[in-house]
């Protein structure tokens, strides 16, 4: 196996992982830095329907086990 050096390989290293970059950069890292979009598509999805309808087997509706409180926001 022939060991490569020189700025060729450098030059085609960066190619293939800038080319892999740009290809995830709108399915994995443009999501999860602004959701809202995403959020936007949701709620319109899902406006007519109650949650409570469709649960499985009569199941109460999940709920956070430790009882953490939303922060409050300042109103101004």
């Amino acid at each position: 196996m022939a060991f490569h050096r020189g700025w060729r390989y450098v030059a085609f290293i960066s190619g293939f992982v800038g080319v892999l970059g740009l290809t995830l950069y709108p399915i994995a890292i443009s999501p999860m830095i602004d959701a809202s979009e995403y959020r936007k598509i949701q709620k319109e999805a899902r406006k007519n329907i109650r949650q409570e309808d469709i649960q499985p087997g009569n199941m109460k509706v999940w709920t956070d086990p430790f009882g953490r409180k939303k922060p409050e926001r300042d109103s101004e």
